[in-house]
């Protein structure tokens, strides 16, 4: 398939686990990728994997987000896919009871405040062209509660299901669609320290997922391709879980 030739794609947070999955996915469609990240030696990598281009920039630093959204178009001619990804979980956001003022604002910052910029100055490049598809990546987490709190990084994607849920309403009719893309846990680096610092933590997401098992990156790559391709035309303001049924589920199979 080809769902996205001529199309462009600006992905942050491409470096890591899911961003490379999705850039080499959209790649392999047609797009072409504009890679983001702060990580210059894998945002390079992945350019270089996608042919396509890297821009290394703070995405919570306004000035930054709008000059890369104008130089995406000055260069590339249209942003027409917005995949918003970048996010941290630092081990320093954990119960309310100890988590500090610091780690919660660091984690907003990251998780939320940029994927507010990037849909404001991704925005009008899509307004002027009359479409356009941002995907935001939010969790499932913005749909449960866990008892291993990570306080911030849930109060976070929670943001973001509902900022994509308001944008997806309100620039409807404009040929915008917005959506949030929910996984559940996925085999990426990030979960892999998890497993290395805490394995009795990590556990005990395990036991919750139907399918049992976590996703591949490659998986939830799949499902943004859906979400940004034509193919979900009639999708919108939706919160879109991948979770292997772990949001679905009261017990599991033994």
């Amino acid at each position: 398939m080809q769902r996205f030739q001529d199309r462009v794609a600006v992905i942050t947070g491409a470096a890591g686990g899911i961003g490379r999955a999705t850039a080499l996915r959209l790649s392999e469609e047609g797009a072409t990728v504009v890679a983001v990240d702060l990580d210059e030696e894998g945002g390079k990598s992945v350019a270089e994997a996608t042919g396509g281009g890297f821009i290394r920039a703070d995405v919570t630093d306004e000035a930054a987000v709008e000059a890369l959204f104008a130089r995406v178009k000055a260069e590339y001619g249209s942003v027409d896919v917005a995949f918003n990804n970048a996010g941290i979980s630092p081990p320093d956001d954990d119960s309310i009871l100890t988590t500090s003022l610091d780690a919660w604002r660091r984690v907003q910052e990251v998780n939320l405040t940029s994927v507010y910029l990037c849909c404001k100055y991704a925005l009008p490049h899509m307004r002027a062209q009359g479409k356009g598809a941002i995907v935001n990546t939010a969790s499932f987490v913005a749909t449960m509660g866990a008892a291993t709190s990570q306080v911030s990084y849930t109060a976070s994607k929670g943001g973001v299901l509902a900022l994509s849920r308001e944008l997806g309403v309100q620039f409807a009719r404009e040929g915008i669609r917005v959506n949030a893309l929910s996984p559940g846990p996925v085999d990426t680096p990030l979960l892999r320290e998890l497993f290395a610092k805490d394995p009795e933590r990590a556990a005990r997401r395990l036991v919750h997922v139907p399918l049992g098992r976590f996703a591949d990156a490659t998986e939830i790559a799949a499902a943004v391709a859906f979400l940004a391709s034509d193919d979900a035309s009639f999708v919108t303001a939706s919160n879109f879980l991948v979770d292997g049924g772990i949001s679905g589920a009261y017990v599991t199979p033994i």
